[in-house]
């Protein structure tokens, strides 16, 4: 017999098989539980043969389990090791679906002065929120099933571009926002090249 109230909803968990680590666990520990969960993540995502819809849920594991405690999880890994790698893949799909407008408007400004990068992200022309959107899933999708450092390379060339474009708008806005844009140009030609190490780093099997 219940009270009548339904059972409180509990969100999926990324954990790996590990016991639960009470208290302020060692950094030792953590990040250990990071690489685990990370390489169980990518190991599932490329077994999907087994499990129909795999690929799907993890494509959405973000939006399920939410950022902040993926975050707690994986952004602490360095940018050079998977669970950091995977990070970056989920944060900037989260980005482009959350802010399509900005994605958009910021990516095709930068279309104009990075035009390798450009045809190397692959974006549909011209570029709105469905289309970076859908770069996002793809890019994320191509990472869990085919060849992940050119998956790493497509999002590493992505962030180019919007750095890019950010940089080349700054000065066409007022002084805080164009500081703010300059900034954040910083942060995204930065993620580019923490993808593109480890694009090579994977290549050398030495991305764990």
């Amino acid at each position: 017999m219940t009270d009548g109230r339904s059972a409180p909803h509990r969100r999926p968990q990324l954990r790996a098989e590990l016991p639960e680590l009470p208290g302020d666990p060692d950094p030792a520990d953590r990040t250990a539980v990071a690489h685990a969960t990370a390489a169980a993540v990518l190991q599932a995502a490329r077994h999907d043969d087994s499990r129909p819809g795999t690929t799907r849920r993890l494509l959405d594991l973000a939006d399920r389990i939410g950022l902040d405690e993926m975050a707690e999880l994986w952004r602490t890994s360095g940018p050079d090791t998977l669970p950091g790698t995977l990070w970056s893949l989920y944060l900037l799909r989260s980005w482009v679906h959350r802010n399509g407008a900005e994605a958009a408007r910021v990516f095709a400004a930068g279309e104009r002065v990075a035009e390798v990068s450009t045809a190397v992200a692959g974006v549909a022309h011209p570029p709105g929120p469905a289309e970076v959107a859908a770069l996002g899933d793809a890019i994320l999708t191509s990472a869990f099933t085919g060849d992940f450092a050119v998956a790493l390379e497509r999002a590493s060339a992505f962030c180019r571009v919007v750095a890019a474009g950010r940089a080349h708008t700054a000065d066409d806005v007022a002084d805080d926002e164009g500081q703010r844009q300059t900034r954040l140009a910083r942060g995204n030609l930065r993620m580019a090249e923490e993808l593109e190490h480890a694009a090579a780093l994977w290549r050398r099997h030495e991305l764990h």
